[in-house]
């Protein structure tokens, strides 16, 4: 076991003006280097929301499928943290706690730059319950079937209306998925949802990271993968659009059913998990703001003046080798460390 100490807290300023300098607290195993076939990595991000966290958690570690789980606790402020230190299992190599929330996808590429070269790379949002028991072994028949496929997710499921973009059937030897069939940028929901997504070793490759220059997720990483790259993105359906997966996305549920409710300290009269989460989460109007970052990041590759590659921070050989425009990437980042954190951090 391996215990990083946690940084005393950082001030925002000095945080921005050094990006990969966030303080974290990692608790947890190495990984095996030396695995001939690595299972896959499996990152899981959390952000307050405990209630949905503690019930999603136990479903993907409620099964006999194998990973490496690396968890990053984007500072919440709920007792989130005290709970992911009390979980127990081998499937889990690290659990670290970030002193700021840096916005979620600064918060994959840290684990995405941990990924070995070989490892498939899976991703589960903290409000996802995964009912399918084999849910990586479904994915992993895809992936093998097809090898073209590079992208693979899950269609979200109510209270999300889970409305397809255009897609194409494709099966073979009794295996089907939907395949993207334009990812169009800047068209509502013509992407693949990264609520629980997998990616192929050879397409991270090609991509890289998903871009901290837009910070726009899976709005545009389905789209930079369709259009600027042999692979192809598809969703986990049958034929009929029947999930392969089965999910659970609930939003919200009472105290009284949430089975992590004795770690939790809070005054539940005029304070909960949900509304602390609400409070910070700030992905929409950030998309509102800096849609034009979007905008201009896929003319810059339709004009061929960038690849499909997009380098992150967290790996410094990469920024160095491609474009990657650091004015961009640091107002997003600072963004979020403004107006998602505590005002006293």
């Amino acid at each position: 076991t391996e215990v990083v100490p946690r940084e005393e807290p950082m001030l925002k300023s000095k945080a921005i003006d050094n990006p990969a300098e966030v303080g974290e607290q990692v608790v947890g195993s190495k990984s095996k280097a030396k695995d001939k076939i690595p299972p896959p990595f499996l990152s899981y991000i959390t952000f307050n929301r405990l209630g949905l966290t503690a019930r999603s958690l136990k479903s993907i570690l409620d099964t006999t499928e194998d990973f490496e789980m690396h968890i990053i606790d984007s500072n919440s402020r709920d007792d989130t943290w005290e709970y992911l230190q009390s979980i127990k299992d081998s499937r889990i190599k690290s659990i670290t706690r970030l002193t700021l929330n840096e916005g979620p996808v600064f918060a994959l590429n840290r684990n995405l730059s941990k990924r070995r070269k070989d490892q498939y790379f899976f991703t589960v949002d903290s409000d996802v319950v995964i009912k399918t028991k084999d849910w990586i072994t479904r994915f992993m028949e895809v992936f093998n079937e097809f090898p073209e496929v590079g992208l693979l997710g899950v269609q979200r499921t109510p209270p999300y209306i889970p409305i397809y973009p255009k897609v194409i059937t494709k099966s073979r030897n009794g295996v089907t998925y939907l395949e993207l069939k334009n990812g169009y940028v800047d068209v509502l929901l013509d992407f693949v949802h990264g609520c629980c997504m997998g990616m192929r070793p050879e397409l991270i490759e090609k991509i890289g990271y998903w871009s901290e220059e837009t910070c726009y997720g899976d709005g545009e990483l389905s789209t930079r993968i369709t259009n600027y790259t042999d692979f192809k993105a598809g969703f986990m359906s049958d034929q009929d659009k029947m999930p392969i997966i089965d999910i659970d996305m609930t939003q919200e549920i009472t105290c009284e059913e949430c089975i992590a409710r004795g770690y939790c300290k809070l005054n539940k009269d005029d304070n909960t998990c949900f509304n602390i989460h609400m409070g910070r989460y700030k992905n929409a109007p950030f998309a509102k703001q800096f849609k034009w970052k979007y905008l201009e990041f896929f003319k810059e590759l339709e004009e061929g003046k960038r690849t499909a590659y997009c380098a992150s921070i967290y790996d410094p050989y990469s920024i160095a080798t491609h474009e990657y425009n650091k004015e961009w990437a640091q107002a997003n980042r600072e963004y979020y460390i403004n107006n998602s954190n505590d005002n006293d951090e």
